[in-house]
């Protein structure tokens, strides 16, 4: 881990990812951001970034699961050191596997032998139950909740306060909506809202 940490993404999410990362010891923290009005002072914009290689970890901090998909892979096919955050105050229980930048946010549980993947969001007060599997890119929002044994497929978005109930899969590139209670294996890609969840 160096000392200094590159956010791309200079939004809101990208000032809750650098409260965890002073909090995981990085001295330093900027940001680098294609829009013309920011959050916060910025660096430069995405395509600065080989600037930084030689002294900064980088993460995306891009709540779009392709957008962010796509610069995370772009960063990795220039050698950048991606940093993974885990809050200090999030739970991880045993053998949990956390991908390359990821971001575990605040209150979050991740319970026994879960897995995320890559550049996963797990956001604030989430939890993902044992033996989940959260493939690459996804996004699990605030105060949603997966319970034991959920598979949940690449570049999903899990909704904030949506329920996924147990031994339940959800294909890559679907969309949960807020509040929504999935109660049966999603095998199509699309937008899932209500109670129970259905296809939009």
């Amino acid at each position: 881990m160096k000392s200094k940490l590159m956010i791309l993404g200079a939004s809101g999410h990208g000032k809750v990812i650098a409260d965890i990362a002073r909090l995981a010891g990085y001295e330093e923290i900027a940001y680098l951001d294609d829009a013309p009005d920011t959050a916060v002072p910025t660096a430069g914009t995405v395509a600065d970034h080989k600037r930084f290689l030689d002294s900064h970890d980088f993460i995306v901090a891009i709540g779009n699961n392709a957008i962010r998909e796509r610069i995370t892979k772009m960063l990795k096919n220039s050698n950048a050191a991606l940093a993974t955050l885990i809050h200090p105050a999030a739970t991880i229980g045993s053998n949990v596997t956390i991908g390359e930048g990821t971001v575990v946010m605040a209150g979050a549980v991740i319970n026994a032998d879960a897995s995320v993947g890559n550049g996963a969001i797990v956001n604030t007060c989430s939890s993902i139950d044992h033996d989940c599997t959260v493939g690459d890119f996804t996004h699990v929002s605030v105060g949603s909740r997966l319970a034991g044994t959920v598979t949940v497929g690449e570049r999903t978005m899990i909704g904030a306060g949506a329920v996924v109930i147990n031994n339940r899969s959800i294909c890559a590139d679907c969309m949960i909506g807020a509040g929504a209670v999935v109660v049966e294996n999603i095998k199509e890609s699309g937008t899932y809202v209500g109670v129970p969840a259905k296809r939009k």
